[in-house]
């Protein structure tokens, strides 16, 4: 449910986008992501970092492009975001004792330090895979090429979590659970 939760802008935009153009995709955007942070702070009491983040970027990029009449503002959005993740999980590497990614899995699972690393740096990689290959559509293809890219790099990172997923169950399987002895 979460994941629909998070890709709802993004379809939002998709669906806008092919009857209405990138201005009227641009809106809804921007309000599907006001809403998104309205329902999570009334819903939970708090409004996610990620989605803060995302909804801050959306907000300043879209109002540019808006207002210049140039969608090469909102088509840089994804790779804001992505290279900010990628920077927050970079930083966890290297600041603190817990990744970003142990910080918010850690309950659910047990992993060596070193497991925990190695499985931040993979979401270091994609996010600056996904913001330098945002970059080269923008610049290299058509606009529609670009909105139809977003749900392929959406369906990437499904893709990199479920491979994600697969890889901890195979390392922690392997690790026999500790009787506190």
């Amino acid at each position: 449910m979460q994941v629909l939760f998070d890709v709802f802008p993004v379809i939002v935009f998709f669906v806008v986008y092919l009857f209405s153009g990138i201005y009227a995709a641009t809106v809804a955007t921007m309000a599907t992501t006001v809403l998104q942070i309205a329902y999570q702070l009334f819903s939970q009491g708090k409004v996610t970092k990620m989605l803060l983040v995302s909804g801050t970027v959306v907000g300043t990029l879209g109002g540019i492009t808006l207002a210049v009449r140039n969608p090469l503002f909102i088509q840089w959005k994804p790779t804001v975001v992505y290279f900010l993740f990628a920077a927050v999980f970079l930083g966890s590497q290297l600041i603190g004792s817990k990744t970003v990614f142990e910080r918010a899995m850690g309950h659910a699972v047990q992993l060596e330090p070193a497991l925990w690393q190695r499985l931040n740096m993979i979401w270091v990689a994609t996010f600056i895979v996904l913001g330098a290959t945002n970059l080269y559509i923008v610049y290299h293809f058509s606009e529609k090429v670009w909105v139809y890219s977003k749900l392929g790099m959406m369906i990437f990172l499904f893709l990199v979590g479920i491979a994600q997923a697969v890889w901890i169950s195979l390392k922690t399987t392997d690790t026999p659970p500790s009787t506190g002895e």
